[in-house]
């Protein structure tokens, strides 16, 4: 079995604690995705599994085995990153042996694990060939390669697609997700695009500054986030805010319209820019004065200035028919329609 499992890890670099007491459990076979903004430590957290990075306090057990002092290369773990970090003077074939060769693997196992590889990869045909003349997507295949001959009971991807242009990085994607359909494996996978993660992953574990923020499906995180950051940083474009208040029978979003709700205090609504619905100013429940239309062919952007002179954006499949600095007025389903304390960013179920 391969469950990864962590309870109150650490890890701080002299004075500055950068991961802070993290518990998460992750099952056998799961994809399980960290996404998070830049120096939230999903990556940290990653090469502390690896072993890459040592343990300040806590525990981190693969199996059921505790991993803090054990060697990485004992750990039972294959760590694909960002770089491909191919040998130049080596062909692709002696590349994804070269680790089982200096293992001194059987030479005939060894080419049995890189064929297999291939075969899964598709690489087949580029055996033979330098790692020169072969395209991004063809070398980071290589690079995956290179950690399924190892047969690990666990992957570890460090934001993999980062080098490759956009349309490899859909297209490798999709080959990560074939990869573990095919090979039922435990895989960690580091990423600061949410796209990514909710494509991908099994579950998401949301981090920022060292915590955990919410771990759930992404389909959970979407519809049910645990808080403003979470809400914001899950679904693309982000959700919008409102500043509002509530007096217990009603709350009223700052410049817009009105909600039934018993709710009283300082509160922020969130609707998310595709469920925004075009309205008028006598059922209008937020407006905002047109500044550009995007047009992406099966939907639009529409970008608003509000009142305040914060942001909002609307994602619409008919773009309004109105003139930059018209003013424009939505209203939203209640079901899709968020409350958040203001104070604690935490979502409010009511």
């Amino acid at each position: 079995m391969a469950e990864v499992t962590i309870r109150n890890l650490r890890k701080a670099y002299g004075s500055v604690q950068v991961i802070h007491g993290v518990d998460l459990d992750i099952e056998d076979g799961e994809f399980v995705v960290f996404v998070g903004p830049s120096g939230c430590g999903k990556s940290t957290l990653l090469r502390m599994i690896a072993g890459l990075e040592d343990v300040t306090s806590g525990d981190i057990s693969i199996g059921k085995e505790v991993v803090n002092d054990v060697a990485p290369s004992k750990r039972g773990v294959a760590m694909v990153f960002q770089t491909y970090a191919l040998y130049p003077h080596m062909t692709v074939e002696e590349n994804m042996g070269f680790g089982l060769k200096q293992a001194k693997t059987d030479p005939e196992e060894i080419k049995k694990r890189v064929d297999n590889a291939a075969e899964i990869l598709q690489i087949n045909d580029y055996l033979h060939r330098m790692p020169k003349n072969l395209s991004g997507g063809q070398r980071q295949r290589v690079a995956i390669g290179r950690a399924i001959v190892r047969d690990p009971e666990v992957f570890l991807f460090d934001e993999p697609l980062s080098n490759l242009d956009a349309a490899l990085r859909v297209q490798t994607r999709i080959e990560i997700a074939k990869l573990h359909e095919r090979l039922k494996s435990t895989m960690i996978y580091v990423t600061h695009d949410q796209v990514e993660a909710m494509t991908l992953a099994d579950k998401i574990v949301v981090l920022q500054g060292g915590i955990i923020e919410q771990v759930g499906s992404p389909i959970h995180l979407y519809n049910q986030p645990d808080n403003m950051f979470v809400a914001g940083f899950i679904g693309s474009p982000k959700m919008n805010f409102f500043p509002a208040s509530g007096d217990g029978k009603t709350i009223s979003i700052e410049d817009g319209g009105q909600i039934k709700s018993s709710l009283e205090g300082d509160l922020h609504v969130g609707v998310r820019p595709e469920h925004l619905i075009l309205s008028n100013k006598t059922n209008g429940l937020i407006s905002g004065d047109l500044d550009l239309v995007e047009h992406l062919g099966e939907y639009a952007l529409v970008h608003l200035t509000l009142a305040n002179k914060e942001t909002m954006i609307a994602k619409m499949i008919d773009a309004p028919k109105a003139a930059i600095g018209d003013k424009i007025y939505f209203t939203a389903e209640k079901e899709n329609i968020h409350i958040f304390d203001a104070e604690t960013t935490r979502r409010i179920v009511s």
